[in-house]
């Protein structure tokens, strides 16, 4: 019998053109960046203008605008006319502007100046295992998040809205205790509290931290349905009682044993029936997705001690030997769904 000739023709080719592609990946957030910091975004927040206009009001070269806001265009973080005038898109006029409410301009000068210089190093921490620096602990982390966490308050507010939102916040007719845990930035109790007047929230973080979650929550609005407890999420004492808890995006840093920890903790703090939130960077079980977490697992590796992204299953396995049932997903803006639970 003669050999047949395979269904489909010849192989695909492959080409190196993806990997060239991936050799540039560094240089969006670099020109996002020096646009950034050269005020590009904020002055074309008032209207349309042409690479001489906007030279001329901020002093930067036109070759170097040219450049970087042609490549903008080309992010679709910029729009071109055939005048020669450029403006914002809804994108950028929303999360570029420095002004915004909301705005992710910092994170970008952020990770030039904090995150790339230790990524550099990454050939050695393969080596040896070890991060470049350990900021999830109070030293040197409290300088690192004191400013971090104010440029990542989008990733999390639209998160912490919808949980508000499936606990039915809005409709408490008593007081409404939340305990948010690593607080940070304290907008996962800031916008549960903006659901309610009957929500009041202890924000739990680092001594050092807690000035900058006063002034936060002091510029939302909510201060005073706040009270601080200050030391280590395991080492503080922050009582019990609580209908909610949230841990938004903080058991990645802390690694698998201190996030078992955390969790039986937080479960001897909460009331009977009551509900915790987590935020996380979710991958699946064989760690083969979503690509965005498990390149987060190589930023926990770079910073941390012991830091990974986490299955839904293994959260889940920790939370029930916490004392949580009915673990389960809310869908939800940010990079994950929330993993929900209640108290036995």
């Amino acid at each position: 019998m003669q050999n047949m000739p395979r269904k489909g023709g010849r192989k695909k080719q492959v080409t190196p053109e993806r990997l060239m592609q991936l050799g540039f990946g560094y240089a969006p957030p670099l020109i996002i960046g020096a646009a950034v910091n050269n005020k590009v975004f904020d002055t074309l927040d008032s209207g349309p203008k042409t690479i001489d206009q906007v030279s001329k009001i901020i002093g930067a070269s036109q070759r170097g605008l040219r450049a970087i806001m042609n490549a903008l265009v080309g992010l679709e973080l910029l729009k071109k006319d055939r005048q020669g005038k450029y403006s914002l898109t809804p994108e950028s006029e929303n999360f570029l502007v420095s002004t915004k409410p909301g705005t992710l301009a910092g994170s970008f000068p952020m990770i030039m100046q904090r995150l790339i210089p230790l990524w550099l190093k990454l050939d050695d921490i393969v080596r040896t295992g070890r991060p470049a620096e350990s900021r999830n602990q109070e030293h040197p982390g409290t300088e690192f998040f004191a400013e971090l966490v104010e440029n990542i308050i989008p990733m999390s507010y639209g998160s912490a809205q919808a949980l508000g939102d499936k606990l039915k916040i809005a409709k408490a007719k008593n007081e409404v205790r939340v305990l948010d845990l690593a607080a940070g930035s304290g907008i996962w109790g800031i916008a549960l509290a903006q659901k309610s007047p009957y929500v009041r929230v202890t924000a739990v973080d680092w001594a050092g931290m807690i000035p900058t979650t006063k002034r936060i929550t002091q510029k939302f609005g909510v201060k005073d349905r706040f009270d601080f407890i200050e030391g280590d999420v395991l080492e503080g004492d922050f009582g019990n009682g609580y209908d909610v808890a949230t841990l938004g995006h903080i058991l990645h840093s802390e690694g698998q044993e201190r996030s078992r920890q955390l969790l039986k903790k937080t479960s001897r703090a909460l009331k009977p029936g009551g509900t915790i939130a987590i935020a996380e960077w979710l991958v699946n079980d064989d760690r083969t997705k979503p690509l965005p977490s498990l390149m987060f697992a190589v930023q926990m590796l770079v910073n941390t001690q012991k830091g990974d992204t986490f299955s839904f299953n293994e959260i889940k396995g920790w939370l029930e030997e916490a004392g949580f049932k009915r673990v389960r997903k809310l869908e939800a803006p940010g990079p994950s769904p929330l993993i929900l639970a209640t108290k036995l």
